[in-house]
């Protein structure tokens, strides 16, 4: 269980990035894209990825929803700046287990993971999941080149 000074100091790093989005806005010259919606609770997003080679040179985001969605979607993107494709798929798989997962993940992983930690709480809600993971799957599906709407559904 999360110890209630942690549990306030994320509730405002994810209110924070809600209201002030970090590269929100659309790439115009993206070399992949992709959408994806979450039926549930109406949130949208659009992911978009500028590669040097292997590397995201540049990851913006477009979209609407609740808080937890924008502000993994923002969140998402700060991290991900200068990262390899092989580091954001490990990243997708650390945060995704962070979510997903009963077990506790060890601390190098959560080391790995930085500001997303905050997002951990996140497993108790499970319709939350949904919102908190959406703008992962979307990013996947553009490093995939998937041209799917990606639905948390």
């Amino acid at each position: 269980m999360m110890d209630e000074s942690l549990r306030e100091l994320y509730q405002e790093i994810i209110l924070e990035h809600n209201r002030n989005p970090r590269n929100f806005g659309a790439l115009e010259d993206a070399d992949f894209t992709a959408s994806g919606h979450n039926p549930l609770c109406g949130d949208q997003v659009t992911v978009y990825l500028k590669m040097d080679g292997d590397y995201i040179k540049d990851i913006r985001f477009v979209g609407q929803g609740c808080a937890i969605s924008k502000a993994s979607a923002s969140l998402m993107t700060t991290s991900l700046k200068g990262k390899t494709r092989g580091e954001a798929e490990a990243i997708f798989e650390a945060f995704h287990k962070m979510v997903t997962s009963d077990e506790d993940l060890d601390e190098q992983t959560m080391e790995k993971l930085g500001k997303l930690a905050v997002f951990a709480g996140v497993r108790e809600f499970p319709t939350r999941v949904k919102c908190a993971s959406l703008a992962w799957h979307t990013l996947r599906a553009a490093l995939h080149q998937s041209n799917e709407i990606v639905r948390t559904e």
